[in-house]
């Protein structure tokens, strides 16, 4: 597209504060800085993860501000940053196309399509890191800006993938979400502590837990209970913990860093009673939790798996199994290739549960893995997991898990639980089984890689999660839809489409033609020729 051709201005949604959304008629389109990037919106998928961002807005820790690696000076430069209580345009799950370039762009060109990585890991927030949809605004609008200083990593990787043409927009758009999905599982899990990181090892007064410590890192700060509170907050990469004071494990996860890994050696003794755990910053802030029953901190390390990827003969209980993620995560335990695994889907609506077994149930038959699923609300299964995921951010359901859980088990908090949440744990169950907390928020340029392969050889059908459409006029009511769990699959925005409320796929009439039920590449391309706004 010429430059002369773009608009001055636009239609966005824009979330302007808590619950607050609004379709803006006429948002500036901006002309590109020196090193910045115009882009127009092809289509983007609507995210569960949109529903945390509107009720938090400002308090959503990808929502605050950048606190390093970039200078402030050079981020007011940029009118697509907009941190805190400014207004933001949702949307994360985005394929584009470049419009138009600043002079001194060299990474990318006029006329390229970009699949959009929504994660930049080296923007620091408070409590998380910055993305775009989030502190950056992200793709509910006709166009979008981008910043070659934000999306290069430190190892000088675009953040803009490049996607083939003969692809639909949708199937590319669906490659973010399936990616989160990846990561999930991929990410590596750190085993011991961190090297050159800083280690607080803490014991009850008069315990023989010091020698311990020493030998864990010469580097160690050790304190009793009493020396806690002068002690800095979020400043130690591992915590080490020797004894059993309910009081005590409490006020040290407030010492514990984004990525820091809390050690609990709990030797005989018992907690005998819930304990507070900030099962939020388990996915936001990526801490992890481990313990031991007896007096050797090597065994609790031990018990950390390499990733949290499942495992032969593990028995899965996914929660929330038959929303769009969850779905997801089910396709993905049917046909992971994993001998001996069970997965049981639970999901609270009837509705929900027949669509999930209609794509499920065929796949299972043909991997042969054993698929059960069932509504918790009638029924109620004795079994205990070997892994679960956590798909509702519903606190209780991470308590519950616990006490499901078989020794060894991971629950994976895949629900996004605000980072500030804490939940009354048993943790002499956690600690007993050797359980094991991992959370994910987002995904690596690689799982997105990885699943774009997947769906360029045509091994991985994204557009099967395709449940509805709409154009920006109907995108309000589609994050109201993903609100209120009214749909089992995705909803995708086709900014370019005026006039298009949101609309089941059933609901498209005999003009747009689907696959059995399914959308793909013709569907779109039928849909954009009747709605689509040059």
């Amino acid at each position: 597209m010429a430059a002369e051709a773009i608009p001055q201005t636009q239609r966005a949604v824009q979330l302007i504060g808590p619950d607050r959304l609004l379709v803006n008629e006429a948002k500036p389109v901006i002309k590109p800085a020196a090193r910045q990037i115009l882009a127009k919106v092809e289509a983007v998928g609507l995210c569960f993860s949109d529903l945390k961002l509107l009720k938090q807005f400002a308090k959503h820790a990808r929502k605050s501000p950048v606190t390093g690696h970039i200078d402030r000076d050079v981020l007011t430069e940029m009118p697509n940053y907009v941190p805190g209580e400014i207004p933001t345009v949702p949307g994360h799950e985005a394929v584009v196309r470049v419009v138009a370039l600043g002079p001194e762009v060299r990474s990318h060109k006029v006329g390229e399509r970009l699949l959009v990585q929504t994660d930049y890991r080296w923007l620091p927030t408070a409590t998380s890191n910055a993305a775009f949809g989030y502190n950056f605004e992200g793709a509910l609008q006709e166009y979008v800006l981008f910043d070659e200083r934000v999306i290069t990593s430190p190892a000088g990787e675009s953040m803009l993938i490049p996607v083939p043409e003969d692809l639909s927009a949708s199937a590319l758009a669906l490659v973010e979400p399936w990616a989160c999905v990846e990561n999930a599982y991929a990410e590596k899990q750190r085993r011991e502590l961190k090297r050159g990181g800083r280690l607080l090892a803490v014991g009850e007064a008069g315990a023989n837990w010091l020698r311990t410590a020493q030998v864990c890192s010469d580097r160690a700060i050790t304190a009793t209970d009493d020396g806690i509170a002068e002690l800095e907050d979020a400043a130690f990469d591992d915590v080490l913990y020797f004894g059993d004071s309910a009081a005590t494990v409490e006020k040290l996860f407030a010492k514990l860093a984004a990525g820091g890994l809390f050690i609990i050696v709990r030797g005989e003794g018992r907690f005998g009673c819930a304990v507070a755990t900030p099962v939020g910053r388990v996915h936001y802030g990526g801490i992890r939790i481990v313990g031991t029953n007896g007096r050797d901190p090597a065994a609790a390390l031990a018990a950390i798996p390499s990733t949290a990827e499942i495992r032969p003969n593990d028995k899965i209980n996914i929660v929330g199994a038959a929303g769009p993620m969850g779905t997801m995560h089910v396709i993905r335990a049917l046909c992971q290739g994993v001998r001996g695994v069970t997965v049981y889907a639970t999901d609270l609506s009837d509705q929900r549960l027949a669509a999930l077994r209609r794509l499920a149930e065929p796949l299972a038959r043909q991997t042969g893995v054993v698929l059960h699923s069932y509504n918790p609300s009638r029924e109620r299964l004795a079994e205990a997991f070997d892994y679960c995921v956590l798909l509702a951010p519903v606190p209780a359901l991470v308590a519950a898990s616990v006490l499901q859980a078989a020794p060894r088990g991971i629950v994976n908090i895949f629900a996004g639980i605000p980072a500030e949440t804490t939940v009354d744990l048993d943790l002499d169950a956690y600690v007993d089984k050797q359980l094991y907390f991992v959370g994910t928020s987002g995904s690596l340029l690689e799982d997105m890689k990885r699943v774009l392969a997947k769906v360029v050889a045509h091994r991985l059908n994204t557009d099967l999660s395709v449940a509805a459409v709409c154009g920006l006029d109907g995108a309000i009511d589609g994050i109201r839809a993903v609100e209120n769990n009214l749909l089992s699959g995705k909803i995708l925005v086709y900014p370019s489409c005026r006039g298009l409320k949101l609309t089941l796929l059933r609901d498209l009439g005999a003009a747009i033609p689907l696959e059995d039920g399914a959308w793909n590449g013709k569907a779109e391309e039928a849909l954009l020729k009747r709605f689509a706004q040059p």
